[in-house]
């Protein structure tokens, strides 16, 4: 591949990742933007990964978007990214995820991976989520 190819298939990588994290999160993460900047190259394969990861049940994947997002979710409980984990939260709600599944899905983190996955990032996760179900109601 040229330098020419390259550096276009970079920018189209940027173009349709920042369409897809629009689609999917309904923002650009700032960790993402940065990629995009910074790494470029990178990006090109991650924006791969993610998209097949993203594939829909009608595109052959075994798991919808709720159980996706709540994966996510609880992932970055366990590394304890609030931010990533309100990010996928707030997708996951928009799928159909509830702030009680969101809380079950914690208990079993916690049971795994002990107390401080809830007391650092879970409880305020499911707390946004419970926000956005009140906000919902009216």
């Amino acid at each position: 591949m040229s330098e020419n190819e390259r550096q276009q298939e970079m920018q189209q990588a940027v173009e349709k990742g920042k369409a897809h994290f629009m689609e999917t999160l309904g923002n650009l993460p700032e960790p993402i933007r940065a990629m995009m900047e910074h790494a470029p190259d990178q990006f090109v394969g991650y924006l791969r990964f993610r998209e097949g990861v993203y594939r829909s049940t009608s595109e052959g994947a075994h798991l919808d978007i709720k159980t996706k997002e709540l994966l996510y979710t609880v992932l970055d409980v366990v590394t304890g990214n609030l931010d990533g984990a309100k990010n996928h939260g707030h997708a996951g709600f928009k799928a159909g995820m509830t702030s009680g599944e969101l809380a079950e899905a914690c208990m079993q983190v916690m049971h795994v991976c002990g107390v401080t996955t809830w007391g650092m990032t879970g409880y305020k996760v499911v707390d946004y989520i419970a926000s956005l179900e009140k906000a919902q109601k009216g």
